[in-house]
């Protein structure tokens, strides 16, 4: 049986041997072309090296009628995890070095998973039964063990060379030192120099690619990620012009040649310097200069009162910055940013209103600021930014605790936003005080209003402490309350996603199971909300059904009956999550009874064996199990009774997960034994 499910499943075994020899030397050729991720890159290769032998020997001195069926399996196994890997090296070779070098930790543990896929694909390969050296054999069972026990590594070299180009990137920002911003080539050059970067070229192909993965990051609302590349674009950028092409002009002579052409020296340095030390958090987006009047627009971010201005007025309805696009043109003053702006002016002796200059001024000042512009980037680490986000959010709340409704549900709206953004500016926003006007905005009758103030409560929850001041505040009755009589759909979803935020904390979790409305709301979100909400509601009771106590609460609330149904609506698209909550509450007794009564509980859980998901398959066969051990007789009646249970049964035993494969034999077993015992 197990013969024919392998054959009927996968290629002959002469191709597969085949496709895994000429993929693995693919690999080989690969290694040396990298200049991150080293030496996870020269492990993985020696690894795949010692598979490639056993690859070869498989071929020369075995057939495929003598292989064993798991034997196979195995070798379809490790060719997709040879081809992950396979592609892994390649973003690493071909894709922008600097950007991979800021995802140091995300490509290591990549490389980590993929080990851990080796070591899984290895558990089912029976080595004592193949015809191989005794050599290759030893080679392989250390490769297994090595794997099995291999602990996640992030290269020191690459934190390293990470550190100094962040350092680089902050020098770049700095408009304090002595220096006045200027940076040390030499450093850079050599920095660059250590991660393969060294000609015009090289320095145009790396700009090509960062700029391609700054549009991937705009798909997917990464503002962060794109302020970083765009700091990196910005550094390469004048690197390229300072070492590569114009490297001459930074000596003293060139300098000295500068200072003597027909310019005023006071004008000419006072303009270098008005350019040089603008601090990049107080430049305008669009035109680069210095904010003199500072507002905000519906996307949270700030720009110049007259460059936002005329870019609306020229018909665009976007976001300048993120190319989100803006539900209303509303201009708010910011404040907080205007405040900032006229302390930097009064501390460098510059006056706010733009001061007269001579023609061979401007030509000097917009040269010069054509250079600087390329340095220009958006992090917002600076102290100065952090101070404009904190002075802002001070600003909202402020708004939040005294404004009429209508400046209420903006300001609810812009802290929404704000701390979607990132964690430093949902710590900041909670410090500011946001979190108890917030909560009482919750009870609100105006629905964007509590819906804003929601929303904004969920982004800030992700934030591990603010949790913690959320819980503190008393929030979590205000959040049942919206979860089971919400204004909108989209605020009561949001209530329940908030409720699973906090309810990741295992002590939260026995604070919100002993709330008697929190599991009928969103058991009840669970039958009248929308796609997205059901989704909410699932998610949040799988997540409260950790801690036993709560499963009976789910089960009394009638939860069962409607995570069966949910199973056989495609539109909700939550099977997996509805499978993972009834496999918790089959730990209670209650549940395994409520569980027992259903009539199609188990032809849906067969058919999920065969057509289901990965992780849909190992809870349909953790629910069949459970429900057939400890007196379920009558469920084991009715999987003999179908005729699908044993071939779907027997392909999971052949085919699963590990997890899913022990627990299929298992109940084989059992129905085994139940055949007998009726006989």
């Amino acid at each position: 049986m197990n013969e024919l499910i392998v054959s009927s499943v996968y290629p002959s075994t002469g191709n597969l041997l085949e496709a895994l020899i000429h993929i693995s030397n693919e690999v080989f050729s690969m290694e040396k072309f990298s200049f991150v991720q080293m030496k996870n890159i020269s492990t993985m290769v020696r690894r795949i090296k010692i598979l490639t032998s056993l690859f070869e020997e498989i071929q020369e001195t075995s057939s495929a009628a003598r292989l064993p069926p798991s034997s196979i399996l195995c070798l379809a196994e490790l060719s997709c995890v040879i081809q992950k890997i396979k592609l892994l090296i390649e973003i690493c070779k071909e894709g922008s070095s600097l950007w991979n070098l800021m995802q140091t930790e995300l490509i290591s543990n990549q490389f980590h998973a993929l080990i851990k896929e080796m070591d899984n694909a290895l558990d089912i390969l029976p080595l004592r039964l193949l015809n191989v050296t005794v050599d290759t054999k030893e080679q392989v069972e250390l490769l297994h063990k090595q794997a099995k026990r291999a602990d996640l590594f992030i290269d020191p070299r690459d934190i390293r060379k990470r550190e100094e180009i962040v350092q680089l990137m902050a020098t770049n920002c700095d408009r304090k030192s002595k220096n006045k911003g200027l940076i040390d080539f030499e450093r850079v050059k050599q920095s660059f120099n250590s991660i393969g970067l060294r000609t015009s070229f090289d320095y145009e192909e790396e700009i090509s690619k960062l700029e391609t993965q700054a549009e991937k990051q705009a798909g997917t609302g990464g503002l962060i990620a794109i302020s970083n590349i765009n700091s990196l674009i910005s550094l390469m950028s004048l690197s390229k012009t300072e070492i590569l092409e114009e490297e001459h002009l930074m000596n003293k002579q060139n300098l000295k040649q500068s200072a003597s052409m027909n310019v005023l020296p006071d004008q000419s340095s006072s303009c270098y310097s008005l350019v040089s030390d603008i601090p990049d958090e107080l430049r305008c987006p669009i035109s680069l200069d210095l904010i003199r009047d500072p507002v905000i627009v519906a996307s949270g971010h700030t720009y110049d009162r007259n460059s936002i201005a005329q870019w609306i007025n020229s018909g665009h309805h976007t976001c300048p910055k993120s190319g989100q696009r803006l539900i209303h043109m509303a201009l708010i003053p910011n404040y907080a940013m205007k405040s900032i702006i006229q302390q930097w002016c009064e501390d460098n002796n510059i006056p706010i209103t733009e001061s007269k200059s001579t023609p061979s001024d401007s030509e000097s000042s917009s040269s010069t600021i054509k250079k600087y512009d390329k340095a220009v980037d958006y992090i917002s680490a600076t102290k100065a930014s952090t101070d404009a986000v904190k002075m802002t959010a001070e600003f909202l709340v402020g708004k939040l605790a005294t404004g009429s409704p209508d400046i209420q549900r903006q300001a609810a709206y812009e802290l929404r936003l704000l701390a979607k953004s990132g964690m430093d500016n949902r710590r900041i926003i909670a410090e500011s005080g946001a979190i108890p006007f917030l909560m009482t905005l919750l009870g609100s009758r105006d629905p964007r209003i509590q819906e804003n103030a929601v929303t904004a409560l969920l982004n800030l929850s992700i934030h591990e402490n603010n949790k913690i001041l959320i819980m503190s505040a008393g929030a979590i009755d205000s959040l049942i309350g919206v979860l089971q009589s919400g204004k909108t759909m989209e605020a009561r979803g949001n209530a329940a996603a908030a409720i699973f935020s906090l309810s990741v904390i295992d002590e939260y979790k026995v604070i919100i199971g002993a709330r008697t409305k929190a599991i009928p709301a969103l058991v009840g979100l669970l039958k009248e909300g929308t796609t997205a909400g059901k989704r909410d509601a699932a998610i949040a009771l799988f997540n409260l059904a950790v801690y036993d106590a709560n499963r009976q609460s789910i089960v009394l609330a009638g939860a069962v009956p409607l995570l069966i149904d949910l199973l056989m609506d495609d539109k909700a698209g939550i099977t997996d999550d509805s499978l993972a909550v009834l496999a918790l509450v089959l730990g209670c007794n209650e549940g395994l009874q409520a569980l027992r009564k259903s009539r199609i509980l188990v032809p849906l859980l067969v058919d999920l064996l065969r057509f289901g998901s990965s992780k849909g398959k190992d809870h349909s066969i953790t629910l069949l199990l459970g429900l057939c051990k400890d007196s379920g007789e009558e469920i084991a009646g009715r999987l003999l009774m179908n005729p699908r249970s044993i071939p779907s049964l027997q392909s999971l035993a052949a085919d699963g997960s590990l997890r899913a494969r022990r627990k299929a034999d298992a109940l084989l077993r059992l129905l085994n034994r139940c055949c007998f015992q009726s006989q």
